[in-house]
């Protein structure tokens, strides 16, 4: 090997070699366009939005898609690409606040677990696991429908919902991070246990939660749409991918656009959040770090 050759690879740091590898997932590339075209575009709704997304008019309700309404209206009149456009911020809204949250409870909880000790890891996890017995969805179900029908709530239900799976993998990194020297020595220098977990531990552990953070935002955006379908996540007249999908179950052969735009948007941000999550799972794994 060259002395140029040595210095390039010298000078090949992890972060650089995780990202290489990242861009050749072509996939994953396509998922991150995606994500970032729906964020812009939620962020961007009050300037892209043709119509107001709540305005009514009796003189066109249920038009087909035209070059005035390009996703036709809805049995209000109103707009369905701008009600599209604005449900994305409740939708990834619900997916991101959701799942910050649920990381937010379940990465110390798990920290906690797999370094407190034997007792305080079997509560912890007995607990755990007999909320990962639920399904998600059943779950989330219940609990916003204990908290009322509002998105807040939704957000809030989906989160204590998906916090046991940050639990679970945040205790399995931390037990396997006790077997190691770096752990060692960091308690042998005096480190109290809150400093050993937050700073020697949590940052160790960041590249597998990134990507079951990734792939939850996915399930939470389901979550939302389905609670929202059930008249528990986002409140009409406020528009909602889920609640606009119930309102077009009555239209479905008179009006299939409306169930079409606000059920494509769901598969295609949902699709793109679980390409970006397995592409970011064959970036950052450990395993190929020697390729």
């Amino acid at each position: 090997m060259s002395a140029t050759t040595a210095i390039v690879a010298m000078g090949d740091s992890p972060a650089r070699r995780a990202l290489r590898r990242f861009l050749q997932h072509r996939l994953a590339v396509f998922g991150l366009v995606v994500v970032v075209l729906f964020v812009a575009a939620a962020i961007a709704a009050p300037w892209i939005a043709p119509y107001d997304p709540i305005a009514t008019s009796w003189t066109r309700i249920r038009k087909p898609p035209s070059a005035d309404f390009w996703f036709g209206t809805d049995e209000n009149g109103r707009d369905v690409l701008s009600r599209v456009i604005w449900g994305a911020r409740a939708s990834l809204m619900a997916g991101v606040v959701s799942v910050a949250v649920a990381m937010l409870i379940g990465v110390p909880i798990g920290l906690l677990a797999g370094l407190a000790g034997k007792f305080t890891d079997a509560v912890i996890s007995r607990f755990a696991d007999a909320m990962l017995s639920v399904p998600f969805l059943i779950l989330a179900i219940a609990l916003a429908a204990f908290l009322g029908p509002a998105l807040e709530n939704a957000m809030l239900a989906i989160a204590i919902s998906a916090a046991p799976v940050f639990v679970r993998l945040s205790r399995g990194m931390a037990l396997e991070a006790k077997s190691a020297d770096w752990f060692e020595a960091a308690r042998s220098l005096g480190n109290p246990p809150w400093r050993t977990a937050f700073v020697h531990v949590l940052p160790n552990i960041v590249p597998p939660l990134l990507v079951q953070g990734t792939l939850a935002i996915a399930e939470a955006i389901i979550a939302e749409a389905s609670l929202s379908f059930l008249g528990l996540g986002q409140q009409p007249p406020s528009p909602s991918w889920g609640s606009m999908l119930n309102s077009a179950q009555r239209f479905l052969t008179q009006a299939p656009w409306m169930a079409i735009y606000p059920g494509l948007a769901i598969f295609v941000v949902v699709l793109a959040f679980n390409l970006l999550g397995d592409g970011l799972r064959d970036a950052l794994d450990p395993r190929s770090q020697k390729r």
